[in-house]
């Protein structure tokens, strides 16, 4: 049963759940003009503004669009427009300048939405974005300014991502990937789920670049937009105690669920409901 707490009016070891920047690329007009017309455009009451904004939902790190299934198939039958763009987990600075770029793409209001280290991206791809109308974090890292991956999941006791979890896979281009070792992946991100299902999962993730971990966050988006979070209080990843801390620096309305760090795999109701709750706020 989901219980919002609200910390505010509106408003980590190693760390979790990231693109290589790509070189400027000069696209014609009427290839950019394309882009954008053939998207679904938000629709408007008799008062002017959006009635439902686009959802946009970035994913975490050992993981890829495809976690956010339940909660998509769930948006789309309550009519709104869904994007899930992809995570390249290559570095806070890179992902969010990709998001950043991706969301320019998207007409009217948005309702942006983290997990884990998405919440990072998030956090960085919505500085002064004016279309970005609500944020909501789920199981996340809600950074503040010099905020770290390993610094956050060091402030607080408790998560079992240690070097012992971790494989770590140097690579010939020089970028050093970080996997969730697959016997352990359960035990740490998918502890309420069915043990076949958490095989899939770790046998599909996706690993994030190592000096992730250590890049600082910039000024964040949470400072401007009206923030919402999911608590899994069952999260082995992101110390619950370290969600609480940041979602009340953040002023953002909390929502527990009994859940694991994939609460939006195993409870994706709920998390679509929180979702569609800061919606409700961008009108």
């Amino acid at each position: 049963m989901r219980t919002p707490l609200k910390f505010g009016t509106r408003k980590a070891r190693f760390a979790l759940i990231g693109l290589a920047l790509v070189g400027t690329v000069a696209i014609p007009s009427t290839v950019a003009a394309a882009a954008t017309s053939d998207r679904p455009q938000a629709t408007t009451g008799h008062s002017g503004s959006a009635v439902k904004p686009t959802i946009v939902l970035e994913h975490g790190a050992w993981a890829d669009g495809s976690s956010w299934d339940g909660v998509v198939t769930r948006l789309q039958k309550d009519g709104y427009t869904v994007d899930v763009p992809p995570n390249p987990l290559r570095g806070v600075d890179s992902d969010s300048a990709y998001l950043a770029s991706y969301l320019a793409t998207v007409p009217g209001p948005i309702v942006l939405v983290g997990h884990s280290y998405g919440g990072f991206v998030i956090t960085n791809a919505a500085t002064g974005d004016k279309n970005v109308k609500a944020l909501v974090y789920v199981d996340a890292y809600i950074p503040a300014k010099g905020d770290t991956l390993n610094s956050l999941t060091a402030r607080f006791p408790g998560s079992e991502i240690t070097p012992a979890a971790l494989n770590v896979v140097p690579s010939p281009g020089g970028i050093t990937d970080v996997y969730i070792k697959p016997s352990m992946f359960r035990a740490i991100l998918a502890n309420d789920l069915p043990a076949a299902e958490a095989a899939e999962l770790a046998a599909t993730q996706q690993p994030i670049a190592a000096s992730a971990l250590t890049e600082a966050s910039g000024p964040p988006a949470w400072a401007s937009i009206p923030t919402w979070a999911v608590i899994g209080t069952a999260d082995h990843a992101i110390p619950p105690a370290a969600q609480e801390f940041m979602a009340r620096r953040a002023h953002a309305v909390v929502t527990k669920i009994d859940a694991s760090h994939l609460s939006l795999i195993s409870h994706p109701e709920q998390v679509a409901n929180v979702i569609e709750e800061a919606a409700c706020h961008t009108s």
